[in-house]
């Protein structure tokens, strides 16, 4: 697994596998950085980018594709984001992809967090975030489920990036000595993943 410079992460024990999609040269698609990433291609892919935006940091205003795409481009004014048009229009791929970079820098965990509604664990379905808002806070997306069609028994991937900037990865499991990734739904009143833990009920869903 690499770092957005090229270089190995410090450890390479946390994964089980690498998604294929690139992370950028710059210290930017960090922990929720990549939540969005993956939210936003999924839209884009639907075509569904009138729904692409995600809360700024500072004022809790969204910054809409729709508004990018349009030429328009946010600056600092104060303490929000000002809009303003200043380039031509490109609602393409590589627009979009440049629009990131502009949301990786003004959104992040405290401003996501906020963003998403709570949601109980039992109801936990892929898409899902556990979440921790701060400075630094952390996130992991709940890449799948899993359903045991003779117990009933469900339990669920994780995926996320960190800090410094890395490729997306799938968590390994800390509590199965085996290596498997998958977590049991009854993991009980803390999520332990490989390097954060989150509370039970900071898991958020989309709105």
């Amino acid at each position: 697994m690499l770092l957005h410079t090229g270089a190995p992460k410090a450890r390479q024990d946390v994964h089980v596998a690498v998604v294929d999609i690139d992370v950028g040269t710059r210290d930017l698609q960090q922990c929720a950085d990549a939540a969005m990433r993956l939210r936003a291609e999924w839209l884009f892919a639907a075509r569904r980018t009138s729904d692409i935006a995600f809360n700024d940091t500072g004022a809790a205003k969204p910054i809409a594709f729709a508004r990018w795409a349009a030429g328009e481009r946010p600056r600092m004014s104060g303490h929000t984001l000002a809009w303003s048009r200043s380039a031509a229009p490109d609602a393409g791929y590589a627009s979009f992809r440049r629009y990131m970079d502009v949301v990786f820098t003004w959104a992040g965990t405290y401003s996501l967090e906020r963003e998403l509604a709570p949601k109980p664990v039992a109801q936990l379905a892929a898409g899902d975030l556990f979440i921790k808002g701060g400075f630094p806070g952390h996130a992991v997306l709940v890449a799948d489920v899993a359903e045991s069609q003779t117990t009933g028994e469900r339990r669920f991937l994780l995926l996320q990036s960190f800090m410094p900037a890395q490729e997306m990865h799938v968590l390994k499991n800390p509590a199965n000595p085996d290596g498997s990734p998958w977590y049991a739904l009854d993991f009980g009143d803390r999520l332990v993943t490989p390097e954060w833990v989150f509370p039970r009920e900071s898991l958020r869903t989309w709105r």
